[in-house]
């Protein structure tokens, strides 16, 4: 069993930044894929960024060259560093890990965030 959190989530103006951290615990697993999704109320969840264990990324469109997703192997997290924020940027952020050992993909509880002035 692997339990994620996020945390950084809040208030910011057109044109901020945010970072948001997803720490990953549990007895024993091996994260293989991380990505960060993010959803608004009467729509589905959508893809933001994603990363594998070699590195390979990927990101919406609508994100390209304002988001960044990065991981750290010793601390099991995941970063989804936002620049240049958006209005339509607003939702509930939420992170997803796939797990090598028991092949269980997980969910994070979510991390509001709102762009706006």
């Amino acid at each position: 069993q692997v339990h994620l959190v996020e945390s950084g989530g809040g208030l910011v103006q057109p044109g901020g930044s945010l970072s948001l951290p997803c720490a990953a615990s549990g007895s024993r697993f091996l994260i293989v894929a991380w990505a960060w999704y993010r959803q608004v109320p009467e729509k589905q969840r959508e893809l933001v960024a994603a990363i594998t264990t070699g590195g390979n990324t990927n990101y919406a469109d609508s994100v390209k060259g304002r988001f960044t997703i990065s991981r750290e192997y010793d601390k099991n997290t995941v970063y989804l560093h936002m620049n240049s924020l958006k209005p339509e940027d607003t939702a509930v952020y939420y992170c997803y890990a796939r797990d090598a050992i028991s092949r269980n993909e997980y969910w994070g509880q979510g991390t509001q965030v709102t762009v706006s002035s």
